[in-house]
């Protein structure tokens, strides 16, 4: 029976107790460390910075028009978090393969995690996957890039310093026909030492309209990334979500980060910002 994830063809047999490597020769990294060497007292990251898809899965029976969408990678974002990096001299760690290929910010037991459909538009090469497949795509390109983030979290407290964690997004402007407004999204659940400031200063701005737990919230936990990695960990954390029709060219993303820097560079003044506190 052709392998419902690869469109394209069937795969390979799987050898009984071994896993065989989703990822060729000719893929791209799951993942990828900038500025790892940074002297800045934040890690960024970015679940959904790239929207690859391993040869072997073909383009899961979607058209380039629908790949290039939202539905596949969050617009913008790595050029926002490069840049980001660069202004506040922080390594930051990035996803390098689409969330139709796996959610990087998804339990691996959430029904959304390999999502059949997106937005409207039908996934085939996500139906009907065995376990082993789905297993085979956490293998390749959730738990190498989360385990980059823990490496370089990690690294951090092993030197003496305690990070804040700071999670960049991007979100459409419109979404289900209702227009969202907001400029710029705040997400947090319990710990306000990043997320309250952050709103503050942005709203210092008339011309910011600025979403507390907006467009998503940040208390329902659907998400993974700013949970495993900052509030279990009581380091300090937000996630960010800036709209995605004004960081869609170079020149926007570059204003945007530059704007969050700024106003992070003042955050990341206070030291309470840097202390393990488990709200």
């Amino acid at each position: 029976m052709p392998d419902p994830a690869s469109p394209s063809g069937p795969a390979a047999p799987e050898t009984p107790g071994a896993m065989p490597s989703l990822l060729g020769p000719g893929d791209p990294p799951p993942f990828e460390v900038v500025n790892p060497d940074g002297a800045g007292r934040v890690v960024l990251i970015a679940d959904h910075a790239g929207r690859a898809i391993p040869a072997a899965l073909g383009t899961l029976g979607l058209d380039e028009v629908a790949l290039a969408r939202h539905i596949a990678w969050d617009i913008g974002i790595a050029d926002v978090t490069r840049r980001l990096a660069e202004r506040l001299d922080a390594p930051a760690v990035l996803a390098g393969y689409s969330r139709l290929v796996i959610d990087c910010n998804r339990h691996l037991d959430d029904p959304t995690s390999i999502a059949q459909v997106s937005d409207g538009v039908d996934i085939p090469g996500n139906r009907g996957l065995t376990a082993a497949q789905r297993a085979r795509r956490a293998e390749a390109c959730f738990r190498p890039y989360h385990e980059a983030v823990s490496r370089v979290i990690e690294g951090r407290r092993r030197a003496g310093a305690v990070p804040a964690l700071v999670s960049m997004h991007s979100f459409t402007p419109i979404f289900a026909g209702v227009e969202r407004p907001w400029h710029v999204g705040v997400l947090w659940n319990r710990d306000p030492r990043l997320a309250v400031p952050l709103m503050q200063k942005l709203r210092a701005d008339p011309s910011i309209c600025v979403g507390d737990n907006e467009p998503y919230s940040g208390r329902d936990e659907h998400g993974y990334s700013i949970h495993v990695h900052g509030q279990q960990l009581g380091l300090a954390h937000v996630l960010i979500e800036l709209r995605q029709d004004l960081i869609d060219t170079r020149h926007g993303a570059v204003e945007w980060a530059d704007r969050l820097a700024d106003v992070l560079a003042e955050i990341l003044t206070d030291e309470d910002v840097f202390r393990v506190v488990h709200y």
